[in-house]
């Protein structure tokens, strides 16, 4: 489906039930983003903004459709496992299971900063939620810290969306200058750790005699 199509279904839901359209939206957004939520919530705004519903009604609604998308990837990740997480892993080169094991321990130490501040990085705020649902963590703390988050995300580009009126496309431009620094962030820390697995392995025995 092209982006337009899905930017006008978006639309046509959003006006026809209102608030709850946005929840709606941004909870398939979660799970399967067709269209990433730094499109979806500035548009939110904006059919806030021509009197479809209320702009306090927007970001409320549009948070529970995160919490709903972020508990779906929660239970995947809790049905997956660390075991088949770990089984994945050692099929793929330089990577181990104590890798993963590894992550899933920062997890646990970090967790609830990884959740809240995850929400707030594209690319990361949905995929966050399945190592939380791999290491079990408490369910009342993923809720709360994935609310906390979400409502700062939700309603940043919502209100942005809503003062920019027509002009609401040029959220996603920001975002993307702003997403822009962050991958590449995230793809240096990868090529890091890449490289430094291949300089380790490289210094294991080989077994041999």
């Amino acid at each position: 489906m092209a982006v337009g199509s899905v930017l006008d279904w978006v639309v046509e839901v959003m006006r026809t039930l209102g608030a709850p359209g946005v929840g709606l939206a941004t909870a398939l957004e979660t799970v399967f983003p067709p269209v990433p939520s730094e499109v979806v919530l500035p548009l939110a705004g904006y059919t806030a903004s021509q009197g479809h519903y209320g702009l306090v009604a927007a970001i409320g609604w549009a948070t529970v459709g995160s919490l709903v998308g972020a508990l779906l990837l929660y239970w995947l990740g809790a049905l997956w496992g660390a075991q088949r997480m770990c089984a994945t892993a050692e099929r793929i080169p330089l990577l181990h299971a104590r890798d993963v094991e590894r992550a899933i321990g920062w997890f646990g130490r970090h967790g609830r900063s990884a959740i809240f501040l995850g929400r707030l990085v594209p690319g990361v705020r949905s995929l966050i939620s399945i190592p939380a649902g791999i290491d079990r963590m408490p369910l009342a703390q993923f809720v709360l810290y994935t609310t906390a988050g979400s409502l700062v995300w939700n309603g940043a580009l919502i209100v942005a969306g809503y003062e920019l009126g027509a002009q609401w496309h040029h959220v996603e431009a920001y975002v993307g200058e702003v997403s822009t620094v962050i991958y590449a962030a995230l793809g240096a820390g990868l090529l890091w750790f890449v490289v430094r697995r291949a300089v380790r392995v490289s210094r294991e025995p080989s077994g041999e005699a």
